[in-house]
């Protein structure tokens, strides 16, 4: 099994729930799903780090994170994947909001102004989280080049990101997940 099917069966068994859901967003849905369920078991992250770490094979990028806490496993398993691979990629993670504290940042990680970076996200649902992701890496300096989400539901958010960034890819979508 090629380890596209062997990441969808995982999603399929352990983070994907039918029946009636109140999302995040407040609109409702016939699935539900719990990508931390496989973000932060070790055969999933090492699938999706293994699959993303193809994905940018042939991108010169520097790092690669998102929006906490969703994005922060799947960025780390990126990052450890790629450096296994001799590919030295850094993992950041982006607050919603600056601290009021500290250094005041809204981007933690080894990351500095000019780099180019992939942002992640679980799941694309309307693309909020995705969208404030890339608003502040872009704040700290940072230029977005890919956006790749583990599970995109298709509900309309692809398109949202893609108006900030052109090249948005998913490795499941909910096509791939009949009830």
């Amino acid at each position: 099994m090629n380890m596209h099917d062997e990441l969808k069966d995982l999603v399929r068994r352990d983070a994907v729930k039918f029946g009636r859901f109140t999302l995040a967003s407040g609109r409702e849905s016939d699935i539900y799903v719990d990508m931390r369920k496989v973000t932060l078991s070790p055969r999933g992250a090492f699938l999706i780090g293994s699959l993303i770490c193809e994905a940018i094979r042939d991108l010169e990028v520097d790092a690669i994170g998102g929006l906490t806490m969703g994005a922060d496993p799947i960025a780390t398993a990126a990052s450890l994947v790629a450096y296994g691979q001799g590919r030295e990629l850094s993992a950041f993670l982006v607050r919603k909001e600056k601290k009021d504290h500290g250094m005041k940042n809204a981007v933690e990680g080894p990351v500095k102004p000019g780099q180019k970076v992939v942002v992640v996200d679980d799941v694309i649902t309307t693309g909020g989280s995705t969208i404030t992701a890339i608003e502040n890496a872009r704040a700290a300096g940072l230029e977005v080049v890919l956006v790749i989400a583990v599970f995109d539901r298709l509900e309309g958010g692809r398109a949202s990101i893609e108006a900030f960034v052109p090249d948005v890819r998913a490795l499941l979508t909910r096509a791939e997940l009949p009830q």
